[in-house]
């Protein structure tokens, strides 16, 4: 099978002297084979036949997490599934193009936080940035990833022409879809408003609709991103997709920094319409330039669009009813989006209305530590995902139960092994960490601390987050998607449950701090739900290694932890924020790491000794 390569690059993935073996001596070891080196360093295990797919699971896209939209909130494209598994080496440019849309997402952030800062101007902003991606998710974001894609690469190999039929009839109605959603949405944007955060009222509901009538226009550009990157990604052409984003963040870079000079301390009741414009064309013109080259990037692969509106006979209709499934669980997880934006951002209406400090108070602190929650999975899970998916697709084709088991075994733990020592490393470091990055401009130390504060509580939550995701992709593999929109029903009851309470039990500076928790309790309560379900389905989950794995990373990390805030705490004594911040962080991460190391190796976690033997080997062969 062709493996996919990105724009430019030899198919093999190597370097101009071709040698995929050099190419291997010259990087580090990459999650497969990882998991190659775990497989072969545990005993084998009896073959236990009689496992089956409900249904092809190269009928279905990944959906990602599906609950964070925005330009950081889908880290797994929805043609993971038919994707092969070293997709990810595949291109070095493919994953300099990550790294770099994934700092300069970072920059965009601490810019905006600098200009807006994370009180009531800041949850304007953040409400109706959010919205045109929550609705573009709901309406048609869900079908992209889940449907037309592998529908799409399905049809290129099968059709007599390659496809090309199929592809001009679904860029033709996913373009008209998108231009009536995105004037019936700007037209209702006032209402949309009104939805998310229903206690905005005066100059900051005003100010967040005004931004919404500009920003909603980016519902039809981000769909027409979506299409042309799932049919450049059909082509194997995988640059342009990883690349364009980095165009965006550059230009909302510089939309902030100009924010910043004119208008400096600004709020809703300071700022004029005129400022507000510059923010919302600004921020919507970066996905109009991701777009356009995108689109560009179609046709210089050899795309030629030619409307087509022959639906009849064409397969799409029962692409979406295959997949129905997916759908619901789409509108579950932006069921809860909607539940967690309202209780945020009527928590920083409250806290300012009440005469308490508003500081981080609102939607906005809470989605800047959510998006530092997100990155250790981002980085780490994600590429374990990507690995693991056709791996365990093709053990369910053969039947194999006691493989998919181990599987699943081994990405977690593979995960954990980095993604442990990091969130108690997010929890030691968050306040200092958000002080010395988010404290500048209009966003004072006190709001920085409070998104610190956020962050700390999120990060308890990274384990559960990060079992949920790898539990639903053993089901996608198993070709099920009914379960998991099941199980998300009553997780999501419970989530909308504690989010809620809070609004009633908690003082209105807590709430958002507490609300990682209630989010942390749709994956508690779906991993429970879900563990069960594929425990009877594949004769048990491994689970008394994995947990041994994880009390023993968790063991681990105490004396790093220890250290770190005798750090945290011994550099903060001195004057100013920035080097004492970085001055511990450095010295408590670094040494910290190396605890850690030493005391995983001394209590015998052996996924940390055959990580760091790959590691060593492969450093001393180049």
């Amino acid at each position: 099978m062709t493996q996919p390569v990105a724009d430019g690059q030899p198919e093999d993935g190597t370097g101009s002297d071709g040698s995929a073996q050099a190419a291997r001596r010259r990087r580090l070891p990459m999650p497969d084979e990882f998991l190659d080196a775990v497989e072969r360093s545990e005993p084998g295990t009896e073959p236990e036949p009689g496992l089956h797919p409900d249904h092809d699971p190269s009928d279905y896209g990944d959906l990602g997490t599906a609950d964070r939209p925005g330009e950081e909130g889908n880290e797994i494209g929805g043609a993971a599934h038919s994707a092969p598994g070293n997709l990810l080496r595949s291109s070095a440019i493919m994953a300099a193009g990550t790294v770099v849309s994934r700092i300069t997402g970072f920059i965009r952030t601490i810019v905006l936080a600098a200009a807006l800062g994370t009180q009531l101007l800041g949850d304007a902003y953040q409400t109706a940035n959010m919205v045109p991606f929550a609705v573009y998710d709901l309406l048609i974001g869900g079908l992209l990833a889940s449907v037309f894609v592998p529908f799409l690469v399905k049809r290129k190999k099968q059709d007599a022409d390659g496809g090309t039929a199929t592809e001009q009839r679904l860029f033709t109605v996913v373009l008209l879809v998108l231009t009536v959603m995105t004037m019936a949405a700007i037209a209702a944007a006032e209402w949309l408003i009104r939805i998310y955060a229903g206690d905005f009222t005066g100059p900051q509901h005003d100010a967040a609709t005004l931004l919404a009538r500009f920003l909603l226009a980016q519902i039809f550009f981000i769909g027409a991103s979506g299409i042309a990157s799932a049919m450049l990604n059909s082509r194997n052409r995988f640059g342009a997709p990883m690349w364009a984003p980095v165009l965006n963040n550059l230009v909302i870079i510089g939309v902030g920094v100009m924010f910043l000079v004119i208008t400096g301390p600004a709020t809703p009741d300071s700022v004029t319409d005129g400022q507000l414009t510059l923010l919302g064309v600004g921020t919507a013109g970066g996905q109009v330039l991701q777009a356009l080259v995108l689109v560009w990037a179609l046709f210089a692969a050899g795309f030629r669009w030619r409307p087509r509106l022959d639906l009849r006979g064409s397969g799409l209709g029962e692409a979406v009813r295959t997949a129905a499934w997916m759908l619901v669980y789409v509108g579950v997880a932006q069921a809860g989006l909607l539940v967690t934006t309202n209780v945020a951002t009527r928590a920083g209406v409250r806290a300012a209305q009440e005469g308490e400090s508003v500081a981080g108070a609102g939607i906005t602190a809470y989605q800047y530590a959510s998006m530092l929650f997100q990155l250790p999975y981002a980085i780490i899970a994600v590429s374990v995902i990507t690995a693991l998916l056709p791996r365990m697709s093709a053990h369910v084709a053969d039947g194999r139960k006691d493989l998919v088991r181990l599987d699943f075994s081994r990405g977690l733990r593979l995960s954990a092994v980095l993604i442990v020592p990091l969130s108690v490393a997010m929890i030691v470091f968050a306040i200092p960490f958000c002080v010395m990055i988010y404290a500048n401009g209009n966003t004072s130390v006190e709001d920085a601390r409070s998104i610190g504060r956020i962050l700390m509580v999120f990060a308890v939550m990274l384990i559960p987050f990060t079992m949920f995701q790898l539990q639903m992709r053993v089901y996608y593999a198993l070709g099920d998607t009914r379960t998991p929109s099941l199980f998300a029903l009553p997780a999501e009851a419970a989530h909308a449950a504690l989010a809620v309470a809070l609004l009633f039990l908690a003082p209105a500076q807590l709430i958002v701090v507490l609300l990682p928790i209630a989010y942390g309790s749709y994956y508690v309560v779906g991993s429970a739900l879900a563990w069960r379900g594929l425990r009877r389905r594949l004769n048990g989950m491994d689970g008394r290694r994995i947990l041994r794995t994880l009390l023993l990373l968790y063991a681990a990390s105490v004396p790093s932890a220890l250290f770190a805030i005798a750090m945290a705490l011994g550099f903060g004594l001195l004057p100013g924020t920035l080097l004492p911040n970085l001055l511990g962080m450095a010295t408590g991460g670094a040494v910290g790491a190396l605890l850690f190391v030493l005391v995983a190796k001394r209590i015998g976690v052996t996924e940390v000794t055959t990580f760091l033997e790959m590691v060593r080997s492969r450093l001393l062969s180049r």
